[in-house]
């Protein structure tokens, strides 16, 4: 888990960090540019009774299943993850989608406070 942990931790970094911020505060640069408040990633767990909602933060960072965050100003990273491993066929893109999404879904329960 904790390779996971350090992919998701790039992952964060290249994809949601301008947004969220380095930490996960929801203060990162393009923050006052979007419509909605961006959200503090490190209080899910204590706004969900202290469990990690995994299922629900994989499905918010996929964005293909019909949930969307932040109403709608969230990218679809499962789609656009899938997009950039098109070489890898139709299934092993899927695939290395999810691995990504789940690597940064673990990471995202590393940094619950």
């Amino acid at each position: 888990m904790a390779q996971a942990e350090e992919t998701g931790q790039r992952e964060y970094m290249n994809a949601c960090a301008s947004c969220h911020g380095p930490a996960g505060l929801g203060n990162g640069p393009m923050a006052e540019f979007m419509s909605v408040k961006v959200p503090d990633l490190t209080q899910l767990s204590a706004q969900n009774d202290g469990v990690f909602p995994m299922l629900d933060v994989i499905q918010i960072i996929d964005g293909r299943t019909g949930v969307r965050g932040h109403g709608s100003e969230m990218p679809v990273w499962g789609g656009q993850f899938k997009a950039e491993a098109s070489a890898a066929g139709a299934y092993g893109g899927e695939v290395i989608a999810r691995g990504r999404i789940l690597s940064l879904a673990y990471y995202l329960q590393s940094i619950q406070k």
